[in-house]
């Protein structure tokens, strides 16, 4: 009987997960019918969608409302990311279909920003709802975190939006003012958003400069260590992957050793943070299964 790791991955999700990261896992991991899975992945992304243009509905685990929120505007970014990574990727239908989908992201994001174009991860309606210890009460300030990493994906969807010019001009004076150490998520919104630019004379200098202090960055571990932290394989998830180029191979090659020990007899990950109840956990867990799996499977 096969007992691989993507075996026992797909195992877990068609027994644990929801069904966005079934249908996914089944995009990445090398089920047949790619388009047909691409499809259903943005379908069901769909479902989450509100009349604001806004998705919710605990679409990101960690937040339980169901009201929009630009944590989940990210997330279902991250995940067309991945559908455009995948075989499904080169399809003309499916690349239109991801480009529908974040263009209709764009107005209920634009409403929510600030005027100079910047965006909070969360807002404060967070707090009439379960949601994991770290949203607080949901007061976050318009930031890097997450408008960089919206900007990068949305244009790597082929989105056009005057909103979207506003919060790139956003991002760009943030990241000219930036200090020299951002945390973790900050710095991989930013690292994104300049290997992205089509600025490049602009880019690649703040790139390399940023890109060369990983190891000095709050929640981020250049190698496997204790507690939580953003990892050189969440930064940099496939070998082609232009960051790559900060990161050195032994760090690479250890957090992919960490990360196959890390698969639970279950077939599924951990979640090394706190959820805000077990059925966030589950979702957590199918979530961190699905790009586990499909990382180890792309080395």
């Amino acid at each position: 009987m096969d007992d691989s790791p993507r075996t026992r991955a797909l195992a877990f999700l068609r027994t644990h997960a929801r069904p966005l990261e079934r249908r996914l896992g089944d995009l990445l991991l090398g089920e047949p019918h790619p388009v047909v899975s691409a499809c259903a992945v943005l379908d069901l992304l769909s479902g989450h969608r509100n009349p604001d243009g806004g998705l919710g509905h605990a679409l990101e685990p960690d937040v339980r409302a169901p009201d929009s929120q630009p944590l989940a505007a990210d997330f279902a970014l991250e995940v067309t990311e991945l559908v455009l990574a995948s075989q499904a990727g080169a399809d003309e239908g499916v690349r239109d279909r991801v480009a529908a989908f974040a263009r209709g992201l764009v107005p209920y994001l634009a409403s929510v920003a600030a005027p100079d174009g910047g965006l909070p991860i969360v807002l404060p309606t967070v707090a009439a709802h379960p949601r994991a210890a770290h949203w607080g009460d949901g007061e976050f300030p318009p930031a890097l975190n997450p408008t960089a990493g919206i900007v990068a994906r949305l244009r790597a969807a082929g989105v056009a939006d005057p909103w979207l010019d506003t919060a790139e001009t956003f991002c760009r004076e943030r990241i000219e003012a930036l200090d020299d150490r951002p945390d973790g998520h900050t710095a991989a919104n930013v690292l994104r958003f300049l290997a992205a630019s089509p600025d490049q004379d602009w880019a690649r200098p703040r790139l390399a400069a940023l890109g060369g202090r990983l190891g000095e960055l709050s929640l981020f571990q250049l190698y496997p260590g204790e507690g939580y932290g953003l990892t050189p394989v969440d930064l940099a998830p496939l070998p082609d992957n232009p960051l790559r180029a900060f990161i050195p191979d032994d760090a690479v090659a250890a957090h992919l050793r960490a990360l196959a020990a890390a698969q639970c007899p279950d077939g599924g990950w951990p979640v090394p943070w706190e959820p805000p109840g077990p059925a966030a956990a589950l979702e957590w867990r199918g979530v961190r299964t699905v790009r586990s799996a499909w990382i180890l499977a792309a080395h």
